[in-house]
């Protein structure tokens, strides 16, 4: 039975079905998600496939959605978004669906060009408006008509050499507008073109003009040229011309500005009325498509999927019938025939549609019933690698273990609280934060692991509490075991300043522990550091050992179910025995000197270290004093000592040899074997027996089935009486293929299919007998297995040691915090501004804290928390060599907001 400890049992499947019915049934099978299709049109062009064209017209739906998307979103009108979830809509719909989008598009088009026209002419007029005012405003300025404007125009003007200076000047003028930021060069260039004969005057428009492509605001200055002659004039137009500056009419007298003044403005008026109407009428497209895009993109992305996954089936033209075959757990094949008769029943079929699991030497996916809960620790294994079929899954273990590391590593119960209480309001505001959506990839990651945050803060409680350490203070609850003369001047001080050092032989004999977790007096005492240090190192061993090996003992578990005994034999036990024998004994010596020696013979108790370098070196010496650390401390040691180094020697070649030369003697075997078998007959012992030589399985006797996509065959397992065998030849790629004569032979089978269905299984058949067996390479492997082995037991023990060195760390870090920042706000005596100095300390403090022991120190700690699972602990039993079950499913279509993330 498939579970989280083991995925899900998968069998492969073969499905029939009508042409009419296809669609629906995809489709259900979309909804429930259940079923992985697996391409049977592979090496067919992408553009000869049967549905290629409705793909192109989703495609092409889907394009004038996202232009509706476009223009809903420039009008800065939000896309609602209700939970819904349609049905994916019959083909006949798409029709209707197709005719509405074609609707809005062409009537989205119509409104935007007409709008663009109006928004060039209402900025056209806008300018000439301008142009006029801008005018007027300078020649009334001026006090005088352009027929008296000649006398101060001719001193600005440089004459050319062959004019006299009582020569008549006949002067004219252009106006129009030009961008702003052009006003510079554009002046540069008149003066350098026209040799300075040109009178150029402008000013800025106060009010920015809408650009009518863009709708970007834009600023512009009206300007006037003055010039001499119609040579100068069509000068002055092709610069014009080339900086794209616009040119307006512009009457000489101010009668005539006036009424085309007074004429503009009617214009701008009624444009301005006849463009708010437009804008209006837009809106009301854009609001009518609003409420249902999303709806909408959702229809048009399903209908696409189901095409593109009916192009995956093989189409048999002389039945009207199609072929496919994917993965399911065994445990939703009654919904999939539950699929199956709902998929007639909404396409009126009168063909039922047939289900056959299908016997096969391929390796299916892995697929593991997940929670919300468990999905995101599913996930940290998934990261290394997915789980061989039916291997056994780290992620249920990774439950407890996972925030357990993490905690020894990050104990403080203040920061695990503050922890636990960000993850705690993720899961509690869950179905509110889902439903936001966010595209912050950083809060995204922290969301997507919020059962993990809130069990990695529960936890570093509780070893906060162990340690007896909150933000770098300990709290004493049950009163301190510890019995001394120190005065209160010797208590005050920590860390640095500490005077205290606790000896136990002189302060705590005859006490009794502190009921939970450290004594909070180790807090003042100058040799804190030596004791945690001692403390934290072991737990670290012990914790490592023990972790690797729960890690060993959950492969026999494998062995078991994949029926390898040889390898509980030459694979478990030894390492078995290799890792109790040298690493096990030393969790024993641990607890054996904890427990042997009390504080009245602490001098006397052995240097383990020492005992485990003697312990390799097979070195004994008689002690030389009655208080040796390096002399044996318990009975008959040296002899089990020995014992333990040479069954953890012997566990090696063993480890190494004995797999290989098994497995190569049973291949010898069944080498030997099939040779005699062979060398008896070559004909066929009953009628119509396929030999070796028409057919490679086994033990099963086949009829061959005529591939509906003519491009090969199946085999279906009909019992131990077989039909005929139909004639055969032979098509373009060699394979075995049956003669149809006028659909008989078809027909005879597929009743013969349908008469099976619930009693047999479809059997794959396969070219090739077994698997090249190659003993250079079965060796290879099972050396750099044993080498792995052997070397990382050593290795994982020292990497496990992190558990300390971060625990230390973080502690240090939390103590050098308080004393450095708080302490000092603490400590001052000032009696009107201290609150404010203490606040902004405190602040200071929190935002440190938050930043720097909570972020970075809980991200270090996360990520070698990872480094022990992903190395230390699954390399002992876990392969991941598997490929993830990824069924056809319409639920990622409701994740996302806009198709822009489809593009």
């Amino acid at each position: 039975m498939g579970s989280l400890f083991r995925s899900e049992k998968m069998t492969l499947c073969q499905l029939f079905l009508q042409s009419e019915a296809s669609y629906a049934v995809v489709s259900e099978l979309g909804e429930l998600g259940i079923f992985q299709f697996k391409d049977l049109n592979m090496k067919v062009n992408a553009f000869q496939k049967k549905f290629v064209s409705e793909v192109r017209r989703c495609e092409e739906m889907e394009r004038k959605l996202r232009y509706i998307e476009k223009e809903i979103k420039k009008e800065h009108l939000k896309i609602p978004d209700y939970g819904e979830n349609p049905k994916a809509p019959a083909p006949k719909e798409m029709v209707d669906l197709e005719a509405t989008f074609e609707k809005i598009e062409s009537e989205l088009r119509e409104v935007n060009t007409n709008a663009e026209a109006l928004k060039r002419n209402f900025l056209e007029l806008t300018e000439l408006r301008e142009v006029l005012r801008k005018t007027q405003t300078f020649f009334t300025a001026q006090g005088q008509e352009m027929s008296n404007i000649v006398g101060e125009a001719q001193h600005a003007l440089v004459h050319d050499e062959g004019t006299t200076s009582g020569q008549a000047v006949q002067l004219g003028f252009i106006a129009g507008v030009i961008p702003r930021e052009k006003v510079p060069p554009f002046e540069r260039m008149l003066w350098f073109a026209c040799r300075g004969n040109v009178f150029l005057r402008y000013e800025e428009i106060q009010q920015s003009l809408e650009d009518p492509q863009t709708g970007e605001p834009k600023i512009k200055a009206v300007f006037m040229i003055f010039f001499q002659g119609e040579q100068l004039k069509a000068r002055v137009k092709k610069i014009c011309e080339g900086f794209k500056a616009a040119l307006y009419p512009c009457p000489e007298s101010s009668q005539e500005r006036q009424e085309m003044f007074r004429g503009v403005t009617t214009r701008l008026e009624d444009l301005k009325t006849v463009l708010n109407q437009t804008e209006d009428h837009r809106r009301r497209v854009l609001v009518g498509a609003q409420k249902e895009i999303r709806s909408w993109i959702i229809k048009v992305e399903k209908i696409k999927a189901i095409y593109h996954t009916l192009n995956m089936f093989s189409f048999d033209i002389s039945h009207n019938s199609l072929i496919a075959e994917g993965w399911c757990p065994i445990q939703s094949l009654e919904d999939v025939r539950r699929v199956l008769k709902d998929g007639e029943k909404l396409s009126g079929s009168t063909i039922p549609s047939i289900l056959h699991p299908m016997k096969t030497h391929e390796t299916p996916p892995t697929f593991f019933k997940t929670s919300r809960f468990t999905q995101g620790f599913q996930n940290i294994v998934n990261a290394y690698g997915i789980a061989t079929y039916e291997e056994v899954n780290p992620a249920p273990y990774a439950i407890i273990t996972f925030p357990f590391l993490f905690s020894v590593m990050f104990g403080d119960a203040g920061h695990g609280t503050l922890m636990f209480l960000f993850g705690l309001w993720m899961v509690l505001k869950e179905k509110s934060l889902l439903a936001a959506k966010s595209n912050n990839e950083i809060w995204n990651t922290f969301f997507g692991g919020r059962y993990i945050i809130m069990l990695m803060g529960l936890f570093s409680i509780y070893t906060g509490m162990i340690y007896n350490d909150a933000f770098s203070k300990s709290f004493n609850i049950f009163g301190s075991a510890w019995k001394s003369n120190y005065t209160e001047g010797d208590m005050m001080g920590d860390g640095e300043t500490a005077t205290l050092v606790f000896d136990p032989a002189k302060y705590y004999r005859d006490s009794t522990p502190y009921p939970f977790g450290i004594d909070p007096i180790w807090q003042s005492a100058k040799n804190k550091i030596t004791f945690l240090n001692s403390f934290k190192m072991k737990m670290a061993v012990i914790l490592g050992i023990s972790q690797m090996l729960f890690g060993v003992c959950l492969s026999v578990f494998n062995h078991l179910h994949f029926k390898i005994v040889i390898a509980i034999f030459c694979e478990f036990l030894p390492e078995l025995i290799f890792l109790l024998a040298l690493f096990g004994y030393l969790i024993f010596m641990v607890y054996y000197k904890w427990l042997v020696f009390d504080v009245t013979q602490s001098g006397c108790a052995p240097a383990l270290l020492i005992q485990y370098i003697n312990m390799f070196m097979f070195k004994y010496d008689p002690p030389k004093s009655d208080c040796d650390v390096q002399a044996t401390f318990y009975p008959n040691q040296q002899t089990i000592q020995t014992v333990f180094v040479i069954a953890a020697v012997a566990s090696v070649p063993v480890l190494l040899l004995v797999k290989p030369f098994y497995l190569r003697s049973v291949h010898n075997k069944k080498v030997l074997a099939k040779n005699a078998l062979g060398a008896l007959s070559t004909d066929a012992l009953i009628p119509n027996e396929h030999t070796s030589e028409q057919s490679t399985s086994k033990n099963v006797t086949h009829v061959e089935t005529p591939s509906v996509s003519g491009e090969g065959s199946s085999d279906i397992e009909m019992g131990t009486q077989p039909p005929p065998a139909p004639e055969k030849d032979t098509n373009e790629n060699g394979k075995s293929q049956s003669k149809q004569n006028g659909g008989d032979d078809m027909k005879d089978i597929n009743l013969s299919v349908n008469n099976i269905e619930d009693t047999s299984a479809m059997v794959l058949a396969h070219d090739d007998d077994e698997e090249e067996f190659e003993f250079s390479e079965i060796f290879i492997e099972q050396a750099i297995h044993t080498i792995e082995f052997c070397l990382g037991c050593i290795s994982h023990t020292a990497s496990y040691l992190r558990l300390w060195a971060l625990s230390l760390a973080h502690a240090q870090l939390s103590e050098v915090l308080w004393n450095m920042v708080l302490h000092i706000g603490l400590s001052m005596d000032l009696p009107y501004i201290g609150s404010l100095i203490i606040f902004a300390v405190w602040m200071a403090w929190a935002n440190l804290t938050i930043a720097v022991l909570l972020v970075m120190e809980g991200l270090s700690a996360f990520l070698h928390t990872l480094r022990l699972h992903w190395v230390e602990f699954q390399s002992k039993f876990y392969r991941g060599e598997g490929y993830i079950f990824l069924p056809f499913s319409f639920k990622h279509i409701l994740d996302i907001d806009s198709l822009d993330e489809l593009k």
